[in-house]
C-alpha cells in the first residue's frame, strides 16, 4: 500500500519519506521546492513537482499510484512571517489542505497523518501541555494548523476518514548526512551559519522567567519524529485505534543559551 508524502522534499517531509523505505513501505512524494529541496529525495522514490493546490496533480496522482494513505507535511510554516503574510499562509495551510481532502474524498483515499504543530497551544498557561489543553494560537501559522486539524474532524464525521493529528514542538537533528534544516528563521541553522561566517551567534531576549533568562522550549529531534509519523500511519493502515491528536516532544525544555552552549562549544 502506497503513501504520499507531500512537502516530502523538505526537511522533515524527507526524512519521513526515507523512514517509509526502511520500514519497505512503497512512497511516492510531492513538493513544489519552494522551501524543499530534490536531492532531498533519494532518486528511485516517485517523485512529483506540484503544489497541493494543484487539484490536477493531486488527482493524476491519485489515479497513477493508487495511494492508500497521505503523510500531509507540506504548508507554510515560519509562525513569525506569517503574521506579516497571513493570506499567504491560509491559502497554503488551510486551502491547500481544502484542497488535497477533496481529492482525497474523490479518489476514495480514507487515511491521513497530518503534521501539526504545537503551535495551536499559543502561550499555555501551565507547564505541562496535553493534548485537551486549551487551543489559544497566536499567529496565522498556528490558527491554520488548528483550522486543518477541524477539516479533518469534519471529514472524519462526514465519511469516516481515518486520521491523527501529530503536533510537535521546536525539531532539531538529522537522521543522514545530506539531508538537513535550511530554514532561515530556526536557532540551530541561524547558529551554525554564523559560526561559519566566524560571527558570533547572538541571544535576543534575555529577560524571560527562567533559571537563565533565556526563552525554554521543548525540541524533538527529526528521526523521531519521522519514525512517529510512519507509526501512525501504519496503524491507520491496519485499523487499529488512534487518538485524533498527539503532542510529540522531548517531554524536557532547554533554554537558548543551552543549546547555544553546546553549539558553541569546542573539545
Amino acid at each position: 500500500m502506497t503513501w504520499l508524502v507531500t512537502g516530502g522534499a523538505g526537511y522533515i517531509g524527507s526524512h519521513i519519506v526515507r523512514t517509509f523505505i526502511e520500514q519497505a513501505i512503497p512512497v511516492v512524494a510531492l513538493d513544489d521546492l519552494s522551501s524543499g529541496r530534490r536531492a532531498f529525495v533519494p532518486e528511485h522514490v516517485p517523485f512529483v513537482e506540484a503544489s497541493i493546490l494543484d487539484a490536477g496533480a493531486l488527482r493524476e496522482v491519485f489515479l497513477r499510484h493508487r495511494i492508500a494513505g497521505v503523510v500531509h507535511v507540506a504548508g507554510f510554516k515560519y509562525a513569525g512571517v506569517s503574521v506579516r503574510r497571513p493570506l499567504h499562509t491560509y491559502q497554503q495551510n488551510v486551502s491547500g489542505t481544502l484542497t488535497l481532502l477533496e481529492e482525497m474524498a474523490s479518489a476514495g483515499v480514507g487515511r491521513i497523518v497530518f503534521s501539526s504543530s504545537a503551535g495551536v497551544y499559543g502561550t499555555p498557561d501551565t507547564e505541562l501541555v496535553t493534548e485537551d489543553s486549551p487551543k489559544r494560537p497566536q499567529s496565522p501559522y498556528g490558527e491554520s494548523k488548528l483550522i486543518a486539524e477541524w477539516l479533518l474532524r469534519d471529514q472524519g464525521v462526514a465519511i469516516g476518514l481515518a486520521h491523527t493529528s501529530l503536533r510537535y514542538f521546536n525539531v532539531v537533528g538529522s537522521g543522514y548526512p545530506d539531508v538537513y534544516d535550511a530554514s532561515p528563521h530556526n536557532l540551530l541553522p541561524l547558529v551554525f551559519e554564523a559560526l561559519l561566517e566566524g560571527r558570533a551567534p547572538k541571544i535576543f531576549g534575555n529577560d524571560y522567567d527562567t533559571p537563565d533568562g533565556t526563552c525554554v522550549r521543548d525540541y524533538v529531534h527529526v528521526q523521531d519524529l519521522a519514525i512517529s509519523h510512519v507509526a501512525a500511519a501504519q496503524r491507520l493502515t491496519v485499523g487499529e485505534p488512534i487518538e485524533p491528536a498527539y503532542n510529540l516532544g522531548s517531554g524536557s525544555g532547554l533554554s537558548v543559551a543551552e543549546i547555544m552552549a553546546a553549539a558553541v562549544c569546542r573539545p
